[in-house]
């Protein structure tokens, strides 16, 4: 058991400092090739953070094991909003760029329709959904860098490293290794996840909900927290909800393409499956705290930072103790 515990964190480790290598090596490479720089964070980072999900979520469906993927999707959404976007609110309230944020509020929620089609309608996650939702995704990352390009003077730029700039060789280096250390971090996640909810007699959506999610969405947290030092709190809530984009169409995508699951029945809530009660409706409820008064009264106030971070708590104490 103690064997297993390392490796995990030896995974998490593994994901964090891959990923952070992969997103180095790829921007290097991209602006190489002098991409313009809204190409390089729609597309190059964006993906690049996401890519601890997406390898958590497809190793756990390519090995039958579904409900890590699920839980790790709507676990990670859950950890971005009501965690990540939590603190961000709670510590530096302020104003919200409505504009900005209209395009991904709206394919997240479109997004999520077709998941409750899936979860609640059909039961399962078939091929043919996978493959809708990366199709979504496609589209959202063009109309991401058609609005950047249209405004560039709306998207903050990533500051520059004040380190030597690295060789060609240097970054093709850091793109492979990132890539190879994501792989085995996300192997080592989800094996060793799934043997520690066994030794806890937990189910494995319980793990991926919680301990696999917050590992995984440790890139977002790093940049909401460096988003905040730096005054830029609008910045760290702008990836969060992109975040929350990718992890339905991007992760939720590639995995039910690979390997189409059924919906899995963690424990029961009511007598009924708790993911279907409780888990997917605080997802979409968290996301409307979050959204809907930045919409509306274009701003973010504290309450609604303090109130995220109550139900997170809330959420992570009923995964483990109900």
């Amino acid at each position: 058991m103690i064997q297993s515990i390392l490796f995990f964190a030896v995974g998490l480790l593994l994901l964090i400092k891959g990923g952070d290598w992969f997103v180095d090596g790829a921007t290097g490479l991209a602006r190489r090739f002098h991409l313009p720089d809204i190409i390089v964070g729609a597309t190059v980072v964006s993906i690049g953070t996401t890519l601890p999900e997406v390898m958590v979520s497809a190793t756990g469906a390519m090995l039958g094991q579904g409900a890590m993927a699920y839980g790790n999707a709507i676990g990670s959404i859950i950890c971005n909003t009501a965690l990540i976007a939590g603190i961000s609110v709670a510590f530096n309230p302020g104003p919200a760029n409505a504009k900005t944020m209209k395009m991904p509020v709206i394919f997240f929620f479109s997004s999520a329709a077709l998941y409750c089609v899936a979860a609640y309608l059909l039961g399962y996650f078939p091929r043919w959904m996978g493959l809708v939702m990366l199709a979504i995704f496609v589209v959202y990352l063009i109309l991401n860098v058609r609005q950047g390009l249209k405004h560039p003077d709306e998207v903050e730029e990533e500051e520059e490293s004040d380190g030597k700039p690295r060789t060609l060789l240097m970054e093709l280096v850091l793109l492979v290794v990132g890539a190879a250390l994501i792989a085995v971090g996300a192997d080592l996640l989800v094996e060793h996840g799934t043997i520690i909810a066994q030794f806890l007699g937990v189910p494995e959506t319980v793990i991926a909900l919680t301990f696999v999610a917050l590992g995984t969405s440790l890139p977002e947290l790093v940049t909401t927290i460096t988003s905040l030092k730096k005054g830029h709190a609008s910045l760290g809530i702008g990836n969060v909800i992109g975040a929350n984009v990718f992890n339905l169409v991007l992760v939720s995508g590639v995995a039910v393409t690979l390997a189409p699951f059924e919906v899995p029945v963690g424990k029961l809530l009511l007598g009924h499956n708790a993911s279907l009660v409780l888990d997917i409706p605080l997802m979409l409820i968290v996301m409307l705290l979050l959204c809907v008064p930045a919409l509306t009264r274009k701003k973010l106030e504290r309450w609604q930072g303090i109130l995220l971070l109550c139900i997170y708590a809330a959420f992570c104490l009923f995964q483990f103790f109900v």
